[in-house]
């Protein structure tokens, strides 16, 4: 099976990756420091780099419009919200001995001014706002299936129901970007209106 586009595979997986050793990482009753702490959270910023180039393939497909250029970019930035975040958490997990040690220093990190809201707080919805709203435009313009706009909101959410399902919100995930991976996303059947 030949992927066109690695991007939309490899997001998914990652993430997949990621919540599988977050999983791991917690058998014990705590999550990090620790080789496990490093390599989900490098996954996972690997997963985001990944979705910035998937985010601008989606752009273009959905005809590079000023509401795709939007989306496109509100999610690229939260994108790199989340990588701050995840690179100060990982980096926390390299300076302490144990996971109080850790959480004090993030908690530090976090009074900085405008840390918390860039990387934990507000930056990181533009994310989720963003890949929504591409799937969703995709999905107007018949690209894609029209239940796919709703496996992507069920992977968005399961991390704010219980982030022990991430696998499972990253399967439904993998499920929805298989025919953007494939490069057999759909022409319109007919021309759609321009929605911005």
């Amino acid at each position: 099976m030949e992927f066109r586009r690695p991007a939309f595979i490899i997001a998914p997986v990652l993430v997949m990756g990621y919540g599988i050793i977050r999983l791991i990482d917690g058998l014990d009753g705590v999550r990090g420091p620790g080789p496990a702490w490093t390599i989900g959270h490098l996954a996972f910023i690997g997963a985001l780099i990944a979705f910035i180039s998937a985010f601008w393939q989606m752009r273009r497909l959905a005809g590079s419009r000023v509401l795709a250029t939007v989306s496109a970019t509100a999610g690229t930035l939260g994108a790199l919200a989340l990588i701050t975040q995840f690179s100060i958490d990982m980096a926390a997990g390299f300076m302490a001995n144990d996971n109080y040690a850790m959480s004090m220093i993030i908690y530090e990190v976090r009074t900085l001014p405008g840390i918390s809201q860039l990387a934990y707080d507000f930056g990181p919805y533009a994310f989720y706002l963003g890949q929504l709203v591409l799937v969703v435009l995709l999905a107007v313009q018949r690209r894609i299936k029209l239940w796919t706009p709703a496996l992507v909101l069920a992977d968005l959410t399961t991390p704010f129901i219980d982030k022990d399902l991430i696998p499972l919100g990253a399967v439904l995930l993998l499920v929805s970007f298989l025919p953007l991976a494939r490069g057999t996303a759909a022409a319109p059947a007919k021309p759609v209106p321009a929605l911005a």
